[in-house]
């Protein structure tokens, strides 16, 4: 009997050191990242990154606005898209997905979070730039949505269904219709969760490169219209780290330390969001 509670024991400290290493492991990754970015990309971040256009290859200077602006414009319309329809997807599959179309939207959105990014590109792209005859913001925007869009759907699902179903027997009681039930009380009540995880999935597109080189393309000279390229920083990331020239590595750097910042932003406001519903703040 003592050799077996100390056997426990043991297993459990084991255990314990092991998960407290991972923990440690998981950390330091994220400092090294973020640390790494940092030294490399602050120094190089200024108001001039932020407002002024690229200049051309040898003249000092310069920045990305236009690649702010068009990251900003494509995540703006991912969300328009692929928020509604992740809302939708979702709450059928909390209220009404117990069959086998919910069983087979379900399966779907799992294996689309699965998708790598630059097939979705390529069906983007294959679907409306080759169909259109040109890039655009709007392919852009739709292959981002696609990206995020099971993830919306699936987080809603889950925070939907962790609603007490004595508040959907409630509501029906007063005679409150079953559509608008879920509007007015499971919905609110699962918001918290939902805004959670579509910050999350926001942040999960933001930097996303391969989808944009088949649909968005990239544009040097602004914003011009949904229908044409428009530039990002993901793209402009992955041109200027790959090209031969140090000031364009530098810029990359500070591109780079910029998304990094946007997405921790993003982190630091679910847990925000998270603690304030909920009353604590690990």
């Amino acid at each position: 009997m003592i050799g077996q509670y100390t056997r426990r024991k043991v297993t459990n400290y084991l255990m314990l050191t092991l998960c407290g290493l991972a923990t440690l492991a998981a950390i330091a990754i994220l400092l090294l990242v973020v640390g790494y970015t940092a030294v490399n990309g602050l120094p190089y971040l200024n108001l001039e990154f932020i407002t002024q256009t690229a200049r051309p290859l040898g003249e000092p200077g310069g920045g990305m606005r236009n690649e702010i602006i068009g990251t900003l414009i494509l995540v703006g319309l991912a969300s328009a898209i692929g928020l509604p329809v992740g809302l939708l997807a979702g709450s059928f599959l909390a209220e009404y997905g117990d069959g086998r179309v919910g069983t087979a939207v379900r399966l779907v959105a799992d294996v689309l979070t699965g998708v790598p990014s630059v097939v979705i590109g390529i069906f983007v792209y294959i679907i409306m730039v080759r169909s259109m005859g040109t890039f655009s913001a709007l392919s852009g925007g739709v292959a981002l949505a696609i990206i995020m869009l099971p993830i919306v759907a699936r987080t809603t699902e889950e925070m939907m269904r962790l609603i007490p179903a004595t508040y959907r027997e409630a509501a029906l009681a007063l005679g409150i219709s079953r559509w608008r039930t879920i509007i007015s009380v499971v919905i609110p009540g699962a918001m918290t969760g939902i805004v959670t995880g579509s910050m999350l999935a926001v942040a999960r597109i933001t930097g996303e490169t391969a989808p944009l080189i088949f649909t968005a393309l990239g544009n040097r000279f602004g914003f011009s219209g949904l229908l044409n390229p428009i530039a990002a920083m993901p793209l402009q990331i992955w041109r200027y780290a790959t090209s031969a020239y140090d000031t364009w590595h530098q810029q990359a750097w500070a591109a780079s330390f910029l998304l990094v910042i946007f997405v921790l932003f993003i982190n630091i406001s679910v847990r925000w969001l998270t603690a304030r519903r909920y009353g604590y703040t690990r």
